[in-house]
C-alpha cells in the first residue's frame, strides 16, 4: 500500500448536506479518503440515509479497494443524528436514571439496529465521561452520572450491547471531559488534575471498557498541564495518547481524534498542524468535519501527506495504525445496509418506555393537573455544537398547549426583567403553573423567572428538560421534576408525571 492510500485510511472527513457534492467526490478520490462522519444535516429520512451510505461505500471502495468506516455520533438524547422514522434512544443520563445498567445494553442494541439498517458501521459512542462538574457546558446529560463506578458499569453494558450487535463503537472523551467548564467546540479547556486524581475518577470508566474489549477510544481536546508539560491538548500529546492510553493502560484498539475543526484545535493550533501532531502522538484515525470550507480538509490531507513522505510521521507507526484500521474494518466495516433492522415498532416502544422510566420526581408532591394550567419555558436550543441544530428544536410550552388545550408562552433562553414581568402577569390569570427549563443553571434568567412564578403563591411545578442541576437552584416550596432529554419522548415522559403524580426514576447525580 502506498503512502497516499495509507494516509487516506487514517482520515475521516464530513460532507455537506444530504448527498455527495462533486467537490467532495474529487477530494475523496484525490487523497483516497477512506472514512466519512455523518451529522444530522446529512439525514432527511431512513431511505435517503441508506442511499447516501451506499453511494459513499461505492465511491470509497472504487477509489481505495477498501470498505469505508461510515461513522456517526448517535449517543441518544441531545446528540441524536437520526430522522424521526428511525429510533433515537434516550441519552446516557436518562438511561442511568432508570437505575438498571442492563438498560444501557438494550439502548445500544436498539441504536446498533438503526445504524446497521441504514448502512452506518461505526458509532462514536458511548460517552464515558464522569460529569463531576455541574457547570460543564458540553457533557452534562451525555454522561451516565458523577459516580465513576456506576458510570463504568453502564458504559461496559453499552459496549457489550454494541458488540453483541456487531457494530463498532467508541468510548470518549479520553482521558475525561467531565470536569471541564469550557466547551472544546468553542474554546480550549484546561483540567488541572494530576494523574493520580484521574486514576481515582476519570480513568475508572475507561479502564473498565478497555478491560471489556471496547474496540476504539476517542481523545479530548483538553490541556492537562500536570500530565503534559507542553501546552498541547491530549489529542496532540504523546504522553497521553501513547504513553498513558496505549502503554500504561494497555489499549490495543483504535485511537480516534475528536473533530479537529473544533475551536480548541482550529483556533489555537490549526487543523493541519493538529492532524500531523495527533498522528505523531499515536492517534490512528484523524477526524476533520463540520467544515463548510473544503479547502481546510484538502490542506489537512496535503500537510499530513508531506509529513508522511518526509519521515516526520514514523512509517513504522503509520503501518501499525493502518493495520489496526484494516483489522477493525475486516470485522465491522460492512458495506450493505439491512433495512429490516431499522425502525421496528418494538424499538420505538422500548425507547419511549425508557424515557418514561427515567423521569424523576425530585421534590413533590406533584400538583394534580388542573384544566386551567399555564405552561412556559424556552425552546430547546443548541448550547454546544455537539448537539443538533436549532432546526430540530422542541418547544415545551407549544407541545403542552397542544396536548392539554392549555395556555402558555415560549420564553427566551435567558429572559430579562421585562420579559419575566410580562410572563408573570399572564400566569396570574391561571390556577396552576408549570415551567420547563433548559440548562437554567447556566442561563440565570430562567431561574429568575422560576423565582418570580413561585412568588405568585400559585402551585408551581418546574421540569428540568435537560440538565437536572437546574433543580438545585430553585425555590424549596415547589414541585421539581427531571426528564433529562428535551425530546418528544422526554416531553411525553413529563406529561405522564404531571398526569399521574408519580415517577420511577432516581437522580443519577448529586444536586
Amino acid at each position: 500500500m502506498d503512502i497516499r492510500t495509507m494516509l487516506g485510511q487514517r482520515l475521516a472527513f464530513g460532507i455537506i448536506g444530504p448527498s455527495l457534492s462533486d467537490e467532495k467526490i474529487e477530494l475523496i478520490r484525490k487523497y483516497r479518503i477512506g472514512n466519512v462522519l455523518l451529522f444530522r444535516e446529512n439525514v432527511t429520512d431512513g431511505n435517503q440515509l441508506r442511499a447516501l451510505c451506499r453511494s459513499l461505500q461505492d465511491l470509497i471502495l472504487e477509489t481505495t479497494g477498501i470498505p469505508a468506516f461510515i461513522a456517526v455520533d448517535q449517543e441518544g438524547g441531545m446528540v441524536s443524528r437520526l430522522s424521526a422514522d428511525l429510533v433515537n434512544v434516550p441519552g446516557n443520563m436518562a438511561v442511568a436514571a432508570a437505575g438498571k445498567p442492563e438498560t444501557a445494553r438494550r439502548m445500544a442494541a436498539i441504536t446498533a439496529r438503526q445504524l446497521r439498517g441504514t448502512g452506518i458501521n461505526f458509532n462514536l459512542a458511548p460517552a464515558v465521561d464522569v460529569n463531576n462538574n455541574s457547570r460543564n457546558p458540553v457533557i452534562g446529560v451525555r454522561s451516565y452520572g458523577d459516580d465513576p463506578d456506576l458510570t463504568a458499569e453502564y458504559a461496559v453494558s453499552a459496549v457489550r450491547g454494541y458488540a453483541e450487535n456487531r457494530l463498532l463503537c467508541c468510548a470518549k472523551h479520553f482521558p475525561g471531559h467531565g470536569s471541564t467548564d469550557v466547551d472544546s467546540h468553542i474554546g480550549l479547556p484546561v483540567v488541572n488534575r494530576s494523574l493520580r486524581e484521574l486514576w481515582e475518577t476519570e480513568l475508572i470508566p475507561f479502564r473498565a471498557v478497555i478491560d471489556a474489549g471496547v474496540p476504539a477510544v476517542m481523545s479530548s481536546h483538553i490541556l492537562f498541564p500536570q500530565i503534559e508539560p507542553k501546552e498541547v491538548p491530549s489529542t496532540m500529546s504523546r504522553r497521553i495518547m501513547h504513553d498513558l492510553l496505549r502503554e500504561e493502560m494497555g489499549f490495543s484498539g483504535l485511537i480516534l481524534s475528536d473533530d479537529l475543526n473544533m475551536d480548541a484545535i482550529r483556533m489555537h493550533y490549526g487543523i493541519s498542524h493538529g492532524a500531523v501532531e495527533a498522528m505523531k502522538a499515536g492517534v490512528d484515525l484523524i477526524i476533520v468535519c463540520n467544515c463548510n470550507d473544503e479547502d481546510a480538509e484538502q490542506k489537512c490531507a496535503e500537510e499530513a501527506l508531506k509529513a508522511a513522505e518526509s519521515g516526520e510521521i514514523s512509517m513504522d507507526e503509520m503501518e501499525d495504525s493502518v493495520e489496526r484500521i484494516l483489522e477493525a474494518k475486516s470485522e465491522y466495516a460492512f458495506t450493505m445496509a439491512e433495512p429490516e433492522l431499522a425502525g421496528m415498532p418494538e424499538d420505538f416502544s422500548a425507547a419511549r418506555e425508557q424515557a418514561c422510566a427515567a423521569a424523576v420526581l425530585y421534590q413533590g408532591p406533584c400538583h394534580p393537573f388542573f384544566e386551567d394550567t399555564f405552561f412556559c419555558g424556552p425552546k430547546d436550543y443548541r448550547m454546544t455544537n455537539a448537539a443538533n441544530t436549532d432546526l430540530y428544536a422542541s418547544d415545551f410550552a407549544h407541545h403542552m398547549r397542544e396536548r392539554f388545550g392549555a395556555a402558555g408562552i415560549t420564553c427566551s433562553v435567558d429572559p430579562d426583567t421585562a420579559e419575566i414581568m410580562d410572563i408573570v402577569s399572564e400566569a396570574k390569570n391561571h390556577r396552576n403553573l408549570v415551567m420547563g427549563t433548559c440548562n437554567a443553571h447556566l442561563y440565570r434568567g430562567q431561574l429568575a423567572l422560576a423565582d418570580a412564578l413561585a412568588e405568585t403563591g400559585l402551585p408551581l411545578t418546574v421540569i428540568a428538560l435537560r440538565n437536572p442541576y437546574d433543580l438545585s437552584e430553585l425555590p424549596e416550596n415547589i414541585c421539581k421534576i427531571s426528564v433529562f432529554d428535551y425530546t418528544l419522548d422526554g416531553l411525553n415522559a413529563a406529561e405522564q408525571v404531571l398526569l399521574s403524580g408519580r415517577a420511577a426514576g432516581r437522580m443519577p447525580v448529586r444536586l
